[in-house]
């Protein structure tokens, strides 16, 4: 299926499922993916696939850009609702990331002080102390718990590195507890003969076992919605996610369902 990449280090404004008016913010090549992840159903397709042969935007290129930006969309009296890192893959990659979170930070405070910062993060990165430290300082620190599962990881999200645990990323998160939003892709579907249906009891409860254990400040559910590199995924049901929804707030946690 067609996949889609991003402008960089500035596009949209698009209109987010979860977030409103979203202008994003990508740290990453325009050509091509940098992630620490390799997601069967990535909108941006498969790392290898996506190789990138540009460089990542510099600090300065873009504060630049999104100053631009958004003296544009003042003028067309657009107001963006979030100011969200995202892109390309993985933004945490970026070796500036903490300045650059800082300087995105007074630039909102400055020309859009009604918008939120969001960082969609596959949670990677978070066991390093800069990039903790740098997550904590947004509005919306959102990182990605597709379930708890190292075999299903491993199929489906295929972290880069092998030294990648699960258990690490989980305690990273416990210390973020509601400083960070929990999001989960579930799915259907199959991939080289297996099946990757993730809303099944035998993932969503120890998933959420976890879930109550980090008391994140809200978790986001959500199934596929743009193409996938892998044709052979499929959407969950209104059904199963109103199910694993429900699930979710009868342990104290507030749940937002994208459907």
């Amino acid at each position: 299926m067609n996949t889609q990449l991003y402008a960089s280090p500035i596009f949209g404004p698009i209109h987010s499922r979860r977030l409103g008016i979203s202008l994003g913010i990508n740290l990453l090549p325009a050509d091509g993916k940098c992630c620490s992840f390799d997601c069967l159903y990535c909108e941006c397709g498969l790392n290898s696939e996506r190789v990138a042969h540009s460089k990542m935007p510099t600090a300065d290129e873009v504060s630049a850009t999104l100053r631009q930006h958004l003296a544009k969309l003042a003028l067309e009296g657009i107001q963006p609702d979030v100011l969200t890192f995202a892109g390309n893959g993985e933004p945490t990659l970026h070796p500036q990331f903490p300045e650059i979170v800082n300087r995105v930070i007074e630039i909102r405070n400055e020309m859009a002080p009604q918008a939120k910062v969001s960082v969609l993060t596959n949670a990677t990165q978070t066991v390093r102390p800069e990039i903790f430290n740098a997550l904590t300082h947004v509005d919306n620190n959102i990182v990605k718990l597709d379930t708890v599962d190292p075999i299903y990881i491993n199929k489906v999200d295929r972290p880069v590195s092998h030294s990648y645990d699960v258990n690490e990323i989980i305690r990273a998160m416990k210390q973020f507890g509601r400083r960070c939003i929990i999001q989960t892709m579930f799915m259907q579907g199959t991939y080289n003969g297996e099946d990757l249906d993730n809303t099944t009891d035998r993932y969503v409860l120890p998933w959420l076992d976890t879930v109550q254990q980090i008391q994140p400040r809200e978790v986001m559910i959500y199934t596929i919605d743009r193409n996938t590199p892998v044709a052979t995924l499929q959407k969950a049901t209104h059904q199963q996610l109103d199910r694993i929804a429900a699930m979710v707030e009868a342990r104290g946690v507030k749940c937002q369902t994208s459907y």
